[in-house]
C-alpha cells in the first residue's frame, strides 16, 4: 500500500493506541490459567492476533466480544496440537518457545523469512544440555523436547523476550529454577513489565541481587479481569509531532506506567538542543522516531543502536537510508549512529517502509510537515492498524494508493 501524507500543521486530540507489550503477556498469563479470564482494551494489531493464534495452537480459547476478549485457559497445561503460527511477531515466539516446550514433544513454529533471520540463539545455546533440539528453515523452526527445571543464564543483550519466555514457563514446572541474566542486561523495563503481569496472575518471581531471579516451582496462574493500557511506544510518535510543532494531546496513557518508552517524552525534550547525545539500550523501539526528530532538528548522536539490527528491519540502516531523501546524513558505528543536523528539506523521491512499521510511523511524521509518499505503508498494520486514521484525525489529509 502506498499512502501520501500532505503537509499540514497536525493538532487536535488522539487516544494512544492500548500497550501491545501488556497485550502479549496479559493473553499469555489468562491462557495458562484455569477457567476463563476478560481482557479490556485489545487492539488486534498483527502480531496479536499472532499470539492468540499460537495460545489456540497449545489448547487455550477465546472469543471477541466489543471490545473485550475472553480467553479460556489451559489450566497451566499447554500442548502443541498443531504448527504455531507466529508471523512476523518476535515476541510471540520468543514469549512462547519455553512454555510449548512444557508440554514436551516436537513443536513447529512458522513465521517468515525475517523473523526466523532474527533467530532464537539464546535458546539454542541455554535448552542444549537439555537435550532440546532445535531445527531451523527459512519459514520454520522445529523444537523437539522438554524444558526442565535448573539454572539458566541467558544473554541479557540481545533481547529480553528470551528472559521473559523463561519467567512465564518456569513456573509451571515442579521443581524450583533460577535465572541468572548474563550483564551487560538491556530493555530492562521489559523485564519488569512481564514481572508486573506475572503479579497480576498469581505467579510469584523473587529477585536476587541486580541479574538473578529466583523461580519457584509447583505454582498456577490466576485468571481474572484485566485491562491494558495505552501504548507509550505508539504514542512517542504523537509526540514527535509536537516535536516538530504540532499541537497534540495524547490520551489514555498512564503517566506512571513501567513501559520504558514513556521516557519518549524526557528524549524529545532533548532534542530541542544541540549536541544531544542518547542511551537506546533500554528503550531500542524509540530508535526510529528519535532519528526521524533529531534529523529535522539539530542532529544528535545515538548509542546503544547495535540491537536494531534484528528488528523487522535492520532499523539504523533503513533510516539512515531514508534520511538521506531528506538530505540528511550521519555515521553509522557498531553500536552507535550519529546524525546531523541543519541540511533537513522535503524528500526527493518516494520513502520506503521497509517493512517495519516503525520505520513508516517515523517517516509519516515528518511527512506530515514537509508532504512525501511512503511505500510499504500497510506494515503499520503489525502494530497499530488505525495511524493514519489517526493522523487524518489531527487534521492531517492521508490519500491512499494501491
Amino acid at each position: 500500500m502506498q499512502v501520501e501524507i500532505k503537509a499540514g500543521h497536525p493538532r487536535g486530540t488522539v487516544a494512544a493506541p492500548p500497550s501491545k507489550s501488556y497485550a502479549h503477556r496479559l493473553l499469555i498469563g489468562a491462557a495458562l490459567a484455569a477457567g476463563e479470564s476478560a481482557l479490556q482494551g485489545i487492539a488486534m494489531s498483527q502480531d496479536v492476533e499472532a499470539t492468540l493464534r499460537c495460545l489456540a495452537a497449545l489448547g487455550a480459547g477465546y472469543r471477541l466480544e466489543g471490545d473485550a476478549l475472553y480467553v479460556l485457559g489451559c489450566g497451566g497445561k499447554p500442548a502443541a496440537k498443531e504448527p504455531l503460527l507466529c508471523g512476523e511477531s518476535g515476541s510471540t515466539l520468543r514469549f512462547l518457545l519455553p512454555v510449548a516446550l512444557l508440554g514436551g514433544g516436537e513443536i513447529r513454529f512458522c513465521g517468515t523469512e525475517r523473523l526466523m533471520a532474527r533467530g532464537v540463539g539464546v535458546y539454542q545455546e541455554i535448552f542444549a544440555p537439555q537435550g532440546v533440539d532445535f531445527c531451523q528453515k527459512s519459514d520454520t523452526l522445529q523444537v523437539r523436547g522438554a524444558l526442565k527445571s535448573g539454572v539458566y543464564r541467558p544473554r541479557g543483550d540481545v533481547s529480553s523476550q528470551f528472559i521473559s519466555g523463561l519467567l512465564f514457563a518456569l513456573p509451571l514446572l515442579a521443581e524450583d529454577s533460577r535465572v541468572e541474566m548474563q550483564p551487560p542486561v538491556e530493555s530492562r523495563a521489559y523485564i519488569g513489565l512481564t514481572l508486573d503481569v506475572l503479579r497480576r496472575c498469581g505467579i510469584s518471581i523473587l529477585p536476587q541481587g541486580e541479574n538473578a531471579f529466583a523461580v519457584a516451582g509447583g505454582q498456577h496462574y490466576q485468571g481474572g479481569c484485566f485491562s491494558v493500557e495505552g501504548d507509550w511506544s505508539n504514542a512517542a510518535f504523537f509526540y514527535a509531532l509536537n516535536a516538530l510543532g504540532g499541537e497534540v494531546q495524547v490520551t489514555g496513557l498512564n503517566p506512571h506506567s513501567l513501559q520504558g518508552d514513556r521516557l519518549c517524552v524526557e528524549m524529545l525534550a532533548a532534542l530541542e538542543k544541540p549536541g544531544a547525545e542518547l542511551d537506546l539500550s533500554n528503550c531500542p523501539d524509540l530508535g526510529p522516531v528519535l532519528f526521524a526528530v533529531a534529523a529535522a532538528k539539530h542532529g544528535a548522536g545515538f548509542y546503544g543502536t547495535k540491537r536494531l539490527a534484528i528488528k523487522e528491519s535492520d532499523r539504523v540502516q533503513a533510516m539512515m537510508e531514508e534520511l538521506a531523501k531528506f538530505g540528511v546524513d550521519g555515521v553509522i558505528g557498531e553500536n552507535s549512529v550519529e546524525i546531523s543536523g541543519g541540511k533537513f528539506s522535503p524528500p526527493c523521491q518516494p520513502l520506503q517502509g521497509h517493512n517495519d512499521h516503525r520505520i513508516v510511523m517515523a517517516l509519516s511524521v515528518l511527512a506530515a510537515f514537509t508532504g512525501g509518499i511512503i511505500q510499504g505503508a500497510e506494515a503499520v498494520n503489525k502494530s497499530f492498524g488505525g495511524f493514519f486514521q489517526a493522523l487524518s484525525q489531527l487534521g492531517l489529509e492521508v490519500c491512499y494508493g494501491d
